[in-house]
Order: structure tokens, then sequence, then C-alpha cells
């Protein structure tokens, strides 16, 4: 939808479909960040809960999240989408200087940085994805030498199968 209107509380529009904020309004409930961001308050909790981002409370005891929390939001969900921990992510973030918002330059520095481990996760997933009818009927994923526990056959050297056992002192 092109136009808008205000939204019960009176405080943004819609223009083809997203919450408009006015510029006017420096602070944002979670609500509106969630509608804005579009990520659930659930996860908007969940994030200020694991140091992601962060809010201020009122007198009344409501968060409010700055402006510029959409775009820490967004640089979450993005790495979140290509597979990034949030614990990469927070790591990340926490580099900034004074906990600033996320610039495109930081985005292209801190994804540069996530390229390797990424293409090491879609080489495995390839794999995976190359051998994983090899192990239709191994309910107990017990072969020789299973891309699955084993990948490269690590420890087909030691012991046959995907899993060690402790080893047992001889005479036992």
């Amino acid at each position: 939808m092109v136009g808008g209107g205000d939204d019960v509380n009176g405080t943004f529009t819609r223009l083809c479909g997203v919450p408009q904020i006015p510029e006017k309004i420096h602070e944002l409930t979670v609500g509106q960040l969630s509608a804005r961001s579009g990520a659930a308050v659930s996860a908007l909790h969940f994030y200020e809960a694991k140091g992601l981002i962060s809010s201020r409370r009122t007198s009344g005891n409501q968060r409010r999240f700055s402006r510029d929390t959409l775009r820490r939001v967004a640089f979450i969900r993005a790495a979140q989408r290509v597979g990034i921990p949030l614990a990469t992510i927070r790591s990340a973030l926490a580099e900034l200087p004074e906990e600033r918002t996320p610039t495109r330059e930081d985005w292209a520095r801190l994804s540069e940085a996530w390229r390797s481990e990424l293409d090491e996760r879609i080489t495995q997933l390839n794999r995976l994805r190359d051998h994983l009818t090899d192990c239709i009927g191994c309910g107990c994923l017990s072969l020789d030498t299973c891309v699955l526990s084993n990948p490269d056959d690590v420890f087909g050297e030691r012991r046959a199968g995907s899993r060690l056992m402790a080893e047992r002192p001889q005479g036992r």
C-alpha cells in the first residue's frame, strides 16, 4: 500500500507496507522497533539479553531503543541469515568504537573476515549433500568411513567406525 496513515498509537505511517518512523522520533518502543525491523519482539528481547542491542528504561520501566538500533538489528539479522553464530556477531559488534551503529564499511570488513568460515561450511555442506545417500540404512552411523561423524576418515587409522570409544587400558 502506498500512502499511509497512523498506526493505532498514531506514531508512524506505512509506505509500501513498511512502517515509516518520523524523523522527530529519536527513540522507539520495542513494538515500533519490531514493526520496522521485522524482528519479533521476543527476538529483540533475546538480542538485548545477549548484549547485541541495548535500551534505556523510562520512568514507567518501558524499554526505549535509540533509532540507530534499527541498523544494528538489520546487521544482526543479515549475519544470522548467512549462518554467523550470535557469539561471533556480538564479538564483531563489540569491536566497533563506542558501540556505534555498524556502517556499510563495517559490514564489508566484518563479512570479509567471516568469508573463510562460510566457505568451509559450504564445503562441508556440499560434502554432506554429495554423500548423504551413503548413510541410508546405517541407523547407527557405524560405517568404516562416515562423512557425517568422521569426515575424511580422520580416525580411520586408529579404528573403524564413526565414533571413538574411550580406550581402555590393556588387561581390563
